[in-house]
């Protein structure tokens, strides 16, 4: 007999599976995604932002799901063919080495980067392959855990705070357009390319 297991779901009753840490569908409300945008999704892991952002750009847009684990994108792959989402492609790819996302320079409308930097020491390299892909009027999303928060998520010292990482974006020829209300765990950070 299978058991039956409670997923956490946002307010609009879609399942988080972000540990409750991070709600996507409200998260993405603040990104102005049209129909039509191409969008490279950094770090997808199971692509809880993956599949949002598949069904915001539609049947003419693109999202691309980026991830070194194969694993978790086969998790993308299968909740795309559940929502029989045909517009959601997944790459495996070490984000850390620059071309290795196999995408074309200024392509991108959108790249999001959601709770993938933390994890690296190699910031700078991926955000050099991010921004590579990003178009000129693009706009770069980045969401991190915030320093100080308490014993959720990464130890402290793996976070990075948002004045460093405002930092960090400006050496790879981002400008900060605006913050985004990433909840009480995580900040958001929204850049355009210079």
């Amino acid at each position: 007999m299978s058991q039956v297991v409670a997923v956490p779901t946002s307010p609009t009753g879609r399942p988080q599976g972000t540990g409750g840490f991070l709600d996507p569908d409200r998260i993405v409300d603040e990104f102005d995604i049209r129909e039509g945008m191409q969008i490279a999704d950094f770090g997808s892991g199971a692509g809880y932002f993956t599949i949002l952002l598949g069904e915001r750009v539609g049947p003419e847009g693109k999202v691309y799901a980026l991830d070194v684990q194969e694993d978790k994108l086969d998790d993308v792959r299968v909740k795309a063919g559940v929502r029989d989402l045909k517009n959601i492609e997944t790459i495996r790819a070490d984000l850390e080495v620059l071309g290795s996302s196999g995408l074309s320079d200024n392509s991108q409308d959108v790249v999001l980067l959601a709770n993938i930097l933390f994890q690296s020491r190699k910031k700078s390299e991926i955000l050099k392959e991010a921004t590579r892909i990003l178009k000129r009027d693009g706009m770069m999303v980045i969401i991190d855990w915030k320093k100080g928060t308490g014993g959720f998520g990464p130890p402290d010292d793996a976070r990075t705070d948002d004045k460093e990482m405002i930092q960090l974006a400006q050496e790879s020829d981002l400008v900060l357009k605006n913050p985004v209300d990433a909840g009480q765990f995580h900040y958001g950070l929204i850049f355009t390319k210079k």
